[in-house]
């Protein structure tokens, strides 16, 4: 059985259950929704215990459990096609350089982690229509400076 197989097999339970990814999240629990929704869908992997408990949820045997921890091969071809997470890849073509900018200025040479990272999403009603909030929030990581010289930082932090 191939990962994305067993994402097919998720979905199809999921569908013919009727259930929502809050229930299902709420039934595994342990970290954000994000990280358990991305897990079931193939990008992530889920901790033993919280495998354990997806495969109970939707009646998986061992080796679909295993699978579940395994880590994956992460990402999808660029441009992303779907209109959906495309509007993201457009939020970061066009405001990229203006977020690359302020965050260098604010913190040195260096990036923002998407490793070291929370995110967290949110439902807010509006008048014209509900909006999507979405905060993230990365460990900065200064670039290292590799064969400097006494006197030279060895990090990309802000210098003073």
């Amino acid at each position: 059985m191939k990962r994305s197989d067993l994402t097919e097999k998720i979905l199809d339970i999921k569908r013919e259950k009727g259930w929502t990814w809050k229930h299902i999240c709420d039934e595994i629990g342990g970290m954000s929704p994000v990280l358990v929704v991305g897990a079931l869908l193939g990008n992530m992997k889920l901790v033993k215990p919280l495998a354990k408990k997806a495969a109970d949820l939707f009646g998986l045997n061992e080796v679909e459990e295993r699978m579940l921890n395994e880590v994956p091969h992460r990402g999808n071809p660029m441009p992303p096609t779907d209109p959906l997470i495309y509007r993201f890849y457009e939020l970061v073509m066009i405001n990229g350089p203006a977020w690359k900018a302020l965050i260098e200025e604010e913190f040195g040479d260096g990036i923002m982690s998407a490793i070291d990272f929370d995110m967290h999403m949110e439902r807010l009603p509006h008048e014209k229509g509900d909006r999507v909030k979405i905060s993230m929030s990365g460990k900065f990581l200064p670039f290292k400076y590799y064969e400097n010289e006494q006197g030279i930082p060895a990090y990309g932090f802000k210098e003073d």
